[in-house]
Order: C-alpha cells, then sequence, then structure tokens
C-alpha cells in the first residue's frame, strides 16, 4: 500500500450533478483515490444532500470515502462516512458528537503544529495542512511549508492531508515531504487532458515522491 493516496474534492460548483457523477466515476476508476470530500460552499442542504445521494454510491461502490465539508449535523443525517471541519466550523468534539465513534473527521490545522497537536489529541482521525500553493478554489488565509509535514511526521501517528493548489506538477515533492494524503480540487477537475488523465497522473507522482523520502 502507498505511503501517500489521493483525496479528492469537489468542485466547488456542480451545476450539471449526473455529469459530473458520470465524470466522477470516470476518475475514480483511473488510479488509486482514499477519498471524496463533497465541498459546496454557501448553497442549501437540500443541495447537497442531492450532490452526495448522487455521488456517495459512485464513490463507495470503489471503495473511496466519502467526507462531507463542514456540516457534522447533515453528514449523519446523510450517512456520510466522514466529516471535514475548519476552525471556524463545528469543534471536533461537537463534531464526534454528532457523527459517532466510528466517523472519519478530519481537522484543517493551516499551517499550525500546534493546531494539528491539539486536533490529535481530541481524537481527529487526520489533519490537514495548507495552503501548499496558491489555490482559486477557495480563500487560504495560511500558506504551508512542506517542513511542516516533515516536522508532523517525525513525532505523530495520525495521518496528514496536504491541501491547497496541488496539481500533478507539484505533487511529488509533497509525498516525499511525507503527506499521507494529497487533496486535490481543480488540478484534477480543471486538467487540460480531463480529471481521468489528472488521476492517473497523480498517482504516478505520488508513487515517485514516495520513493524519494528518505
Amino acid at each position: 500500500m502507498s505511503l501517500c493516496r489521493l483525496y479528492l474534492i469537489t468542485p466547488p460548483r456542480l451545476d450539471d450533478l449526473a455529469g459530473f457523477g458520470r465524470t466522477l466515476a470516470h476518475a475514480l476508476d483511473a488510479g488509486d483515490v482514499a477519498a471524496l470530500q463533497v465541498r459546496l460552499k454557501d448553497v442549501p442542504d437540500e443541495i447537497v444532500a442531492a450532490a452526495v445521494d448522487v455521488l456517495m454510491p459512485i464513490a463507495q461502490a470503489r471503495d473511496v470515502a466519502v467526507i462531507l465539508n463542514d456540516r457534522p449535523d447533515l453528514a449523519a443525517r446523510l450517512g456520510c462516512d466522514g466529516v471535514h471541519v475548519g476552525q471556524e466550523d463545528a469543534s471536533l468534539a461537537e463534531a464526534r458528537r454528532i457523527m459517532g465513534p466510528d466517523a472519519m473527521i478530519g481537522v484543517t490545522c493551516h499551517n499550525s503544529l500546534h493546531l494539528a497537536m491539539e486536533a490529535a489529541e481530541g481524537g481527529a482521525d487526520y489533519v490537514a495542512f495548507g495552503a501548499f500553493f496558491p489555490t482559486s478554489t477557495k480563500d487560504a488565509p495560511t500558506r504551508a511549508d512542506p517542513e511542516i509535514l516533515r516536522g508532523w511526521q517525525a513525532d505523530m501517528v495520525i495521518p496528514c492531508v496536504a491541501i491547497g493548489g496541488i496539481t500533478v506538477e507539484n505533487a511529488r515533492g509533497l509525498a516525499a515531504a511525507g503527506a499521507d494524503f494529497l487533496a486535490v480540487s481543480a488540478g484534477v477537475w480543471s486538467h487540460g487532458e480531463g480529471p481521468a488523465a489528472a488521476v492517473k497522473a497523480l498517482n504516478a507522482e505520488i508513487a515517485a515522491g514516495v520513493a524519494e523520502r528518505a
């Protein structure tokens, strides 16, 4: 099993849900993907629910975990595998209370080892560091250095996710630095040769990066 895996995040808008479902299926069939985060900001709950209803069967049929962004209440109601919370969202403790002991809960920790240690001690299943590169998908308040991945791997046991502007061109260095997962959105969905080609290429770069680890 690879020491680093791909973690996909949906585009911020899904205007053609059925069409995206087909695109997602092709992308997931192109290479190893660990998880799919459904991240749809500032839309009604029923839009999020409709997206999960369409995308979750596609992902879970391929053994890909489905994680909802921000909303543990909605994630629990919709039967998602987990939830990802930011520093301004529901607390880790609240997310765990709502989702239960078996759910996968990740926490955004920006560029802070301190926040990540608190999350780990609080029972998070993974921590996310970023943004590592400029990103158009969301307004990233912090910039993280790959050294934070090396520092985390030296001391901690729960996985870390690298996020923010990750593409085929820059993924290898983050895999080499110690990321357990690379979270990618536009780097897959907006790839010039299509999402399936991006997944295949990202897996190759991840493998090359892992091989470079000391």
